[in-house]
């Protein structure tokens, strides 16, 4: 999943939130403190998610940034092999000429 539908579904899911909060306001059966109460609880569940899907993104964004670099420390070793490997076979040929 790339990071620019998750930020997505975030975004959706915020303007979401906001919608359902004004047709909550708009259409509440319910007493003003109560309705204050409800929305409060809303916004709580909502920072929560939002703070939750981050600690996700991170989590993930660092195990990416980990296997990255043992990627490129394989790469590493692999390329610094085959430059020894053609300095040896250069040495070599250059004696046997």
């Amino acid at each position: 999943m790339s990071d620019n539908s998750v930020g997505s579904k975030v975004s959706v899911f915020l303007v979401g939130l906001g919608i359902g909060a004004l047709v909550g306001i708009l259409f509440a059966p319910k007493s003003g403190d109560e309705t204050r109460e409800y929305l409060t609880g809303k916004a709580d569940e909502g920072r929560e998610f939002a703070q939750k899907k981050a600690r996700e993104l991170r989590e993930r964004a660092e195990d990416l940034i980990e296997r990255s670099k043992e990627i490129m420390s394989r790469q590493k070793d692999a390329l610094s092999s085959a430059v020894d490997a053609g300095k040896d076979t250069y040495r070599k040929e250059s004696k046997a000429s």
